[in-house]
């Protein structure tokens, strides 16, 4: 994977000085005066020579274009620009190479760097930024502001007018150079300097990295504004790689000694690169190109931005046939055919080697020979499968009549209508109406209006509702989007329209906080589980609960619970079990036992998938699916298979902390989706944001985590349209992501506190948002007000999706 295609003594050393490298040619100093042009195909061939400076070149940099090949160098003294193949041609007549003078007597030089069309150079000296003319002598502006020594330049590639600079007081700043003034001024960022500097054109995003291996990642909109993305530590990536690594070998104990027992080494971003032009990883019909590399003092990093995880490390020490084995400073250009050329120099010894890296075969750690998950079925269940487990029901027992069969009539009404042999004639013939008005009626079975494919974000505040004073803990929809249920902290659960108008229904019984509810499929009962260790099964239009499940059946709190399986069966999980039970809801009443419940509940089925305790649970009930999601107190997420019973696949160490909230992409009877996005899956975690994560490939495909979760259990969850997923946030916000980016899309601010959870409306973009101390506030899309509230007529089409 790595090559090595020259290896250069230099006599002096050039661990921290900045070198140049494009797809064609390698720029080596020699003898401190000189430069050596090596061909990057033909490194055999003797080098050009360049001379033209009388101090020691400090900095060189080639032009982004690719003809013609321009190369720029500085020294105290001379910053000269160089037509590479203008001075072969001189050479080979024999004629001394020349080139042209830029710039005199800028001091120390540590970085250049040109502009996208190779017009304008950036010259870092000291604490002053000179951008020169790089086809005459001209300053066309001198930049100062920082407080430190500057450490690079870059820059915009979509606007050569926008220049970043990042320096030794931590911080970057945003120049516009048509005025000459800053746009942006970062805050610092941290405890050590700023090294390097990235633009990501495609995600516009900026990208910046220091000296202790911190990675921070800006949006860099159109009004230059940056907003905070992302945060990567590249020592806590490297660990995570590593155990990833590990656990494909040994078991998880003995691969989190085997990490823990490692020699840490100072990460420091050297330089970085984008290599999204030869990222071909597949994501549903889309291109995933949000790779970037960093090289740093022991290899070459790279790094996938959706997810803030490292794909691969390419160390120096794993190649004991390379003349490095620590950098000083990278030139990393990434080249045409699917590889990358890099120049490094070393950091201890006087010596250069080019590198030739080919990173078009990577393979996602643990990605192959792990087999994927789907949520739709392939086959029928199994004959030993729990999902094939039935109630038996004892049937009414009736005695039996004495005497034989009694003679009944021939008709069952008390009158018969006479057959008309006794009335009078019909003298007047049929007459058309012709001012008759139709009728219309709706359709049975038929959906009155589909959600829209279309429709923007809901954003737009509706309604504000203040329903309790303890926390709103969780949230659904019904099915058909007219109910919304509100379990509370104050032991009840409230059932309101969706609207929030009128007054709601209270369902009181728990003797703790609520902490699930869940709709049934047919919307004619559901249930709710609290801390209290029990759970509750509801009847529309009954106070009373038809199925009280609890009285020390479990020992630890009930974490999650919902209907499952088409409503066959209810799911719930209470300490490290799962627990499957066959029910049935009967709310007749015999009027002489009244206090007599009809209804049955049974066990069909108890899963342990580990020791650790489950924190948090999600199923899919609106089609028929094998799979159910748990996550641990150990911080993995275990697959079940609950066909046949066992665990299908486990990931560990998915998040930094326990996952307190796991949300699926579930979809709505009122929109479809492709069927792949139904494999996406949401997990939440304190400190560590949203991560979305794949079924099929059992990887994490984004991450999320502009939000602010600290302490509390923010909820996550996905919209009907697949389109944008929702996040509470500590920051008295709700945040609005699109799903293919990173960064949030819209922040619902103006919470009166924390907001707790969050709910999309399945038949109108509509978000529902519960707060810490007790309030609801409803938000609208702006392109979906217009859409009718007669939900009535939606069906489910179980039959096709399950097929």
């Amino acid at each position: 994977m790595i090559k090595e295609k020259l290896s250069f003594t230099c006599d002096i050393l050039l661990s921290h000085q900045q070198l140049a490298c494009c797809d064609r040619y390698c720029g080596i100093p020699h003898q401190g005066k000189n430069v050596l042009i090596y061909s990057n195909k033909k490194t055999q061939q003797k080098p050009l020579l360049l001379t033209g400076h009388h101090g020691d070149i400090s900095a060189m940099t080639f032009g982004k274009r690719s003809s013609p090949v321009t190369l720029c160098s500085a020294s105290s003294e001379y910053i000269i620009i160089w037509d590479i193949e203008a001075c072969q041609k001189r050479t080979e007549e024999g004629k001394l190479a020349a080139g042209t003078v830029i710039g005199t007597l800028l001091g120390n030089v540590v970085h250049l760097s040109f502009c996208s069309n190779d017009e304008l150079v950036a010259v870092c000296s000291g604490t002053t930024i000179y951008v020169l003319n790089s086809k005459k002598q001209e300053v066309i502006c001198t930049l100062n502001g920082h407080l430190g020594f500057l450490t690079s330049t870059e820059f915009c590639p979509w606007n050569t007018n926008i220049l970043v600079s990042t320096s030794e007081d931590r911080t970057f700043k945003v120049w516009d150079l048509k005025i000459g003034a800053v746009f942006y001024q970062s805050f610092v960022l941290g405890g050590s300097p700023l090294l390097s500097v990235l633009f990501l054109e495609e995600e516009k995003q900026l990208i910046t990295g220091s000296a202790d291996g911190q990675v921070w990642c800006f949006s860099f909109d159109d009004d230059h504004k940056c907003h905070l993305v992302k945060k990567m530590d590249l020592q806590k990536m490297e660990k995570r790689y590593e155990m990833r690594q590990e656990t494909l070998s040994y078991p998880q104990d003995v691969a989190e000694q085997l990490v823990a027992n490692k020699v840490e080494i100072s990460k420091p971003v050297i330089q970085m690169t984008s290599c999204g032009s030869f990222a071909e990883i597949q994501f549903g019909q889309e291109i995933d190109n949000s790779w970037f590399c960093v090289g740093s003092t022991d290899g070459l990093y790279v790094v996938e931005l959706a997810t803030s995880e490292l794909l691969t490390v390419l160390y120096f020490k794993d190649n004991p046939t390379l003349n490095i084995t620590m950098a000083g400073s990278w030139s990393i250009c990434v080249g045409s055919d699917k590889s990358m050329v890099v120049l490094v120099s070393s950091l201890f010894t006087p010596c250069v080697v080019l590198l030739e890296l080919c990173l078009s075969n990577l393979c996602r750690t643990g990605e192959k020979g792990g087999g994927g998950f789907s949520v739709f079925p392939s086959s029928p269940p199994l004959l030993e499968s729990p999902l094939n487990a039935e109630l038996k029901r004892k049937e009414p027992s009736h005695p039996k009549r004495k005497g034989g069969i009694k003679e009944k009539p021939l008709v069952f009404h008390s009158k018969v209508k006479s057959s008309g042999y006794n009335t009078t004639p019909r003298m007047t013939m049929f007459s058309a109406q012709t001012n008759a008005q139709k009728k219309t009626s709706p359709k049975k079975g038929l959906l009155h209006r589909n959600y829209p494919e279309v429709s923007a974000a809901p954003t737009e505040p509706r309604t504000a509702l203040s329903i309790a004073n303890k926390q709103v803990s969780c949230l659904q929809y019904s099915g058909d989007g007219k109910k919304i249920l509100c379990g509370l902290g104050d032991r009840s659960v409230l059932l309101y329209n969706s609207c929030l108008t009128g007054s709601p229904t209270a369902y009181i019984g728990h003797d703790k906080p609520v902490t699930s509810v869940s709709w049934s499929l047919c919307r004619q009962w559901w249930l709710s589980a609290a801390e209290d260790l029990s759970l509750r099964i509801w009847a529309k239009s009954y106070s009373e609960p038809a199925i009280i499940l609890g009285d020390t059946m479990f020992s630890k709190p009930i974490r999650g619970a919902q209907f499952y399986y088409l409503d066959k069966f209810l799911v719930l999980t209470s300490g490290p079990s799962l627990y499957l039970y066959l029910y049935n809801v009967d709310l007749t009443r015999d009027d002489v036992k009244r206090y007599k419940h009809r209804s049955i509940i049974k066990l069909a089925s108890c899963l342990t998938p580990s020791a650790s305790e489950i924190t948090a649970l999600s199923a899919v009930n609106d089609f028929l699916s094998y799979i159910v999601l748990v996550s641990c107190s150990d911080r993995s997420i275990q697959v079940l298979d609950m066909n046949k019973g066992a665990v299908g696949s486990v990931l560990h160490d998915a998040h930094s902390r326990a996952i307190h909230c796991i949300t699926q992409n579930k979809g709505s009877t009122f929109t479809s989706q492709a069927p792949e996005s139904y494999n996406l899956f949401l997990t939440s975690a304190v400190t560590d944001g949203v991560k979305m994560w794949d079924l099929r490939t059992m990887r994490c495909v984004r991450r999320y985590e502009n939000h602010v979760n600290l302490s509390h259990a923010c909820s996550s969850a996905f919209s009907p349209c697949g389109r944008f997923i929702a996040s509470g946030s500590e920051d008295k916000c709700a945040y609005v992501y699109d799903i293919r980016a990173s960064t949030y899309l819209h922040k619902l601010q103006k919470h009166s506190d924390t907001v707790l959870s969050v709910a999309f409306n399945p038949a109108k973009p509509e978000l529902l948002t519960g707060t810490l101390d007790g309030k609801l506030r409803l938000f609208q899309s702006s392109t979906g007000s217009h859409l009718s509230h007669d939900t009535s007529a939606a069906v489910h089409c179980i039959s096709n999706v399950t097929t």
